[in-house]
């Protein structure tokens, strides 16, 4: 039997919440029989965040909060006792990374402080007023709170700081360990797992990378035939199965058995996201295999390139893609929003671009530069380059028509 359920004004057809609430027994029994709940039933589904295609739906069993165990207790090392914050939206799967279930297992308490609008300054308020001991948050989150002053905030409770969600830019790390004393630990996951990569407590990080595989899981990055990289060598993440799944690993696609046998082929689990892995184990994320450049021969991370260009001082934020190129396959696009006192011109697009080839090889040079006022977004903040590039695909299209007519 189906139920329409509504929190808060009441609807037509609808079962009320509250109303219902304040009727129910202050028992409850466990219940059993048929109505018995087991470990492999659906618990939560999550949308993924859909950075470079459609969400999918993301179904979650009961044993899901327990591999969350390791990315509270052992990534970011909230402590019995603590106040923890993460910077997630409900909407997307890091508020049950952040908010719920490692937290309260592990005994700290959880900070929650949700804004329409995301206001820097008033975040930074919260985290002195209520002394905030524990901190996780994505890169981006971190690059505004670094644009204000950050000694005017009194941050001593805070011990420990993690972010996850996008690569970290190295910049990002270094201006946070010289403003705060605190060392960033990346952590790499997916809606579709827990923590999977971490820069854990008993490491020494390394900015910009994702860290050592976690407790549990067992991580290859290989070749599109299905043969272990090389170090150095980049190549998609996988992660073995075949001793059975780790705590926190999805079930499966909601309603959708040919995308989960997809990702499931052969016998692994199938992340579509690309890294690299150097001599001592640690990885470094690319991007997915969605969002790779392929231009003049060349395979291109667009993070390899956002890198550069956040260290022009113009640069606040940006978004690398790649659009069609009938010489090239692809010519490297960066969507770009400036700093304050920096106004959009040609001249400013130029000096970006001979930025870059400065700083970089000259094919990762952005080909076009488009300045806009702010970037696409998922609710979880991250970057979506799926609607820069269906933008661009939409406007090649009414372009050609219009030579066409």
């Amino acid at each position: 039997m189906e139920t329409l359920v509504a929190v808060g004004q009441p609807r037509q057809g609808w079962t009320s919440f509250y109303d219902d609430y304040e009727i129910c027994s202050s028992k409850f029994e466990r219940p059993t029989g048929e109505n018995e709940i087991k470990n492999d039933d659906i618990m939560v589904i999550y949308f993924t965040s859909g950075t470079s295609s459609n969400p999918k739906m993301v179904a979650h069993t009961f044993t899901y909060p327990l591999g969350h165990i390791v990315t509270a207790k052992y990534w970011q090392n909230v402590v019995d006792g603590g106040r923890h914050l993460t910077v997630a939206e409900t909407g997307w799967a890091k508020a049950l990374w952040g908010k719920i279930y490692g937290q309260w297992l592990a005994g700290s308490a959880v900070f929650t402080y949700d804004m329409n609008t995301f206001i820097p300054g008033k975040l930074l308020e919260k985290m002195a007023d209520y002394k905030i001991t524990t901190f996780c948050a994505p890169p981006t989150v971190y690059r505004y709170l670094l644009q204000h002053d950050l000694s005017k905030y009194d941050l001593s409770s805070l011990t420990y700081c993690v972010t996850a969600g996008e690569a970290l830019n190295v910049d990002i790390y270094n201006r946070w360990l010289e403003k705060t004393g605190h060392r960033l630990h990346e952590g790499y996951g997916q809606t579709e797992v827990t923590l999977s990569e971490g820069n854990y407590p008993w490491m020494d990080p390394r900015p910009g990378s994702m860290g050592k595989p976690s407790p549990g899981y067992r991580i290859e990055i290989v070749r599109p035939d299905g043969t272990p990289c090389d170090d150095e060598e980049v190549g998609e993440i996988i992660i073995k199965i075949d001793g059975g799944k780790p705590f926190g690993m999805f079930g499966g696609y909601y309603k959708d058995p040919e995308r989960t046998e997809k990702v499931f082929e052969g016998g692994v689990y199938h992340t579509g996201d690309t890294a690299w892995r150097d001599k001592d184990g640690y990885c470094w994320f690319i991007g997915r295999t969605d969002d790779l450049i392929k231009s003049s021969g060349y395979r291109i991370s667009p993070f390899e390139v956002e890198e550069v260009l956040l260290k022009h001082p113009a640069v606040m934020e940006v978004a690398v893609t790649g659009v069609e190129d009938p010489s090239r396959g692809q010519a490297i696009k960066a969507t770009i929003v400036l700093q304050k006192g920096y106004e959009a011109s040609k001249e400013l697009a130029k000096d970006i671009q001979l930025f870059t080839k400065k700083v970089a090889a000259s094919y990762k040079s952005p080909r076009i530069i488009d300045f806009v006022t702010e970037l696409p977004k998922t609710i979880s903040g991250k970057i979506r380059r799926a609607t820069i590039r269906e933008k661009d695909k939409q406007d090649q299209q009414k372009s050609d028509a219009e030579k066409a007519n």
